[in-house]
C-alpha cells in the first residue's frame, strides 16, 4: 500500500510542477518550495524530538539533500519550463531504477538476479521508446532532465551507503534546508524572480510543499531505511504511466501511440523486477534490510 500511496504522490508533482512553472520561474519555485518544507519538517522533528545528524554524518547528509534536492529538481523543473510535459519527464525520470541497479550493485554490492537485470533492461527500453519521439524537436530538455536524473539516482544510492540510519524527519529536513539557499541564488542570477498568477502559485506552492516535498519525501526515505535502493527504484518505471494518466486528466495531454507502447514495456519491467517467483504478492530481489533505528509508527 505504501508503495501505491508514494507512485501517485510522486507522480502528481510533475503536473504540479507544469502548471507552477507556467505562472513563476523554476528556480524561484523550488526556493519557496524548499524552504517552506524544509521548516516544516524541521518543525516536526523538534517536535518529535528527532535526533539530528552531527558532524561528518551532517555533511553525508547535505550532499544527500544537494544531490536529491537540487540536482535532481533543477534539471525536471528547468526541463519543464522549457516546454517538455510532465510526462515526458517522468519517463526520462523512469530510467532511475537503471541507474540505480548499476550503481548499488557497483557501490553497494547490493546482489541482483537475473529476473531483476531482465527487468531493469526491459524497462529502460520501454522508456527509452518512450522518449524517442522527443530527442529531436527538445533534445536540451532532455538533457536537463538526464541531469535530474542523475542526481536522484547518485543521491539515493548515496543516502543508502552512507546515511542509512539517519532519522527521516529530521534528515529530509536538512535535504530541504541545505538546498535552499543554492535554489535562491540561483534565481537570482539566472532567472528575473516574479509571479504571473498568485493564487494558483499559491495552491500549487502548497501541494509540492505538503504533498510532495513532505509526504512524498519522507514515504521515500522510510523505504530506502526498510528496502535496497535497487528495489525502491523499480517503482519509478510506474510513475511514468501515472503521470500520463493524470496529465491526460488534469492538463489534457496525451502520448504518441509510441510512448504508449514504451510505457507498457515499462510496467513489464516492474514485474520483472520486483515480483518473487514462488511467492504470490511478494516481492522479489534482495531480502530486505531493517533499519537499526525505529522507524516511528506514524510513518511507516
Amino acid at each position: 500500500m505504501a508503495r501505491l500511496v508514494f507512485v501517485v504522490l510522486w507522480s502528481s508533482a510533475f503536473i504540479a510542477g507544469v502548471i507552477g512553472t507556467d505562472v513563476a520561474p523554476p528556480f524561484l519555485l523550488l526556493f519557496c518550495r524548499f524552504a517552506l518544507a524544509g521548516l516544516l519538517l524541521a518543525g516536526i522533528a523538534w517536535v518529535s524530538r528527532s535526533p539530528w545528524p552531527r558532524g561528518k554524518q551532517l555533511w553525508h547528509v547535505a550532499v544527500v539533500g544537494l544531490l536529491m534536492q537540487g540536482v535532481q529538481f533543477a534539471g525536471f523543473y528547468s526541463a519543464i519550463a522549457l516546454g517538455l510535459p510532465g510526462g515526458v519527464v517522468a519517463l526520462v525520470q523512469g530510467l532511475n531504477p537503471v541507474v540505480i541497479a548499476l550503481l548499488a550493485a557497483g557501490v553497494l554490492r547490493e546482489r541482483m538476479t537475473r529476473r531483476q537485470w531482465l527487468g531493469f533492461a526491459v524497462g529502460g527500453a520501454g522508456v527509452l521508446l518512450a522518449v524517442s519521439d522527443r530527442l529531436g524537436s527538445s533534445l536540451g530538455a532532455v538533457l536537463l532532465c538526464v541531469v535530474g536524473l542523475l542526481g536522484l539516482s547518485l543521491g539515493t544510492v548515496y543516502q543508502k551507503a552512507f546515511t542509512p540510519d539517519v532519522d527521516v524527519r529530521s534528515g529530509t529536513a536538512v535535504h530541504f534546508l541545505v538546498a535552499t539557499p543554492f535554489m535562491g541564488l540561483a534565481t537570482l542570477l539566472f532567472e528575473t524572480p516574479h509571479v504571473t498568477n498568485w493564487p494558483v502559485f499559491g495552491w500549487v506552492l502548497a501541494w509540492i510543499v505538503l504533498v510532495n516535498s513532505v509526504g512524498a519525501f519522507l514515504l521515500l526515505n522510510v523505504m530506502l531505511h526498510r528496502d535496497s535502493a535497487a528495489r525502491v527504484g523499480t517503482l519509478f518505471f510506474l510513475t511514468p504511466a501515472v503521470t500520463a494518466l493524470l496529465a491526460w486528466l488534469v492538463l489534457g495531454q496525451t502520448l504518441s501511440p509510441v510512448a504508449v507502447v514504451g510505457l507498457a514495456l515499462g510496467g513489464v519491467g516492474v514485474l520483472l523486477a520486483t515480483v518473487r517467483r514462488g511467492a504470490p504478492g511478494a516481492t522479489g530481489g534482495t531480502a530486505s534490510a531493517r533499519p537499526s533505528t525505529p522507524v516511528p509508527a506514524a510513518l511507516r
